[in-house]
């Protein structure tokens, strides 16, 4: 995954029933039909949340006769995890350059008075 693939994934997860469902094909493979029942939603549903999250790179199905299973990709969501740890680092570099910027931006107002 590459970084602009992030916000796709953050978007996708932030729904609470793709979540949910990231969290059931994390423990075991599913179809639509096992995944719409654990949810208590219907087969489109499901399906058209599962299109999202292979949209976003982080499901994939394979079909297995007549069903198609589901699974997470799991190096994406580690690859998610450790983008999502780079945040803290990236905040404290920020902090300075945010320091800076106000700092020349209070010189400038000062100075235009």
């Amino acid at each position: 995954m590459h970084n602009e693939d992030l916000l796709p994934a953050l978007k996708a997860l932030a729904h609470e029933t793709r979540f949910r469902m990231v969290e059931l094909l994390l423990a075991h493979n599913l179809c639509v039909r096992a995944l719409a029942s654990c949810l208590q939603i219907s087969e489109a549903a499901a399906s058209q949340h599962l299109r999202i999250l292979r949209k976003a790179g982080l499901v994939k199905g394979e079909k297995q006769g007549y069903w198609t299973h589901y699974a997470v990709q799991t190096d994406a969501l580690d690859w998610l995890g450790e983008r999502l740890g780079r945040l803290r680092e990236q905040r404290f570099e920020c902090r300075d350059l945010n320091r800076d910027l106000c700092s020349d931006i209070s010189n400038q107002e000062k100075g235009g008075d």
